[in-house]
């Protein structure tokens, strides 16, 4: 697997508009973002975001490039959640959630719903190790 690019607060916010959208032109990615800076930003950033591999080029519509992520969704948001833990939480997830309950942004129903969720990884895992496998 390639190494995913460090990506800005902005850039990641104009990546998660193009996941949204598919494939896009700069201008669906502008008209997408509230409260958007100027177009011309929005292309630098695209631009930025193009040259550090998060998107490409994949054809033109009359004279606008279209542009797809060329990173996955799934692993960049890994990698940006693995690098917030790391930066204000020291690497630990059990003080996140506790500030979450504290802020009042996380429940008692999403607390289950995610235990309930870890418990099938882990049923999942001792399959795994009785079949002898990983």
């Amino acid at each position: 697997m390639k190494s995913l690019p460090d990506l800005s607060r902005f850039e990641l916010q104009c990546l998660r508009k193009l996941w949204n959208l598919g494939d896009a032109t700069v201008g669906a990615i502008h008209a997408a973002l509230e409260d958007a800076p100027s177009y011309s930003t929005v292309r630098k950033i695209v631009e930025r975001l193009e040259r550090k591999g998060a998107v490409r080029r994949v054809r033109k519509d009359g004279r606008a490039w279209v542009y797809r992520s060329a990173v996955s969704r799934s692993e960049m948001l890994q990698k940006e959640i693995r690098r917030f833990l790391d930066t204000a939480f020291d690497g630990a997830a059990t003080p996140l959630v506790a500030q979450l309950a504290d802020m009042d942004e996380i429940s008692l129903s999403d607390l289950r719903e995610i235990e309930a969720e870890l418990a099938g990884k882990v049923d999942e895992a001792d399959e795994s190790a009785e079949r002898g496998e990983g």
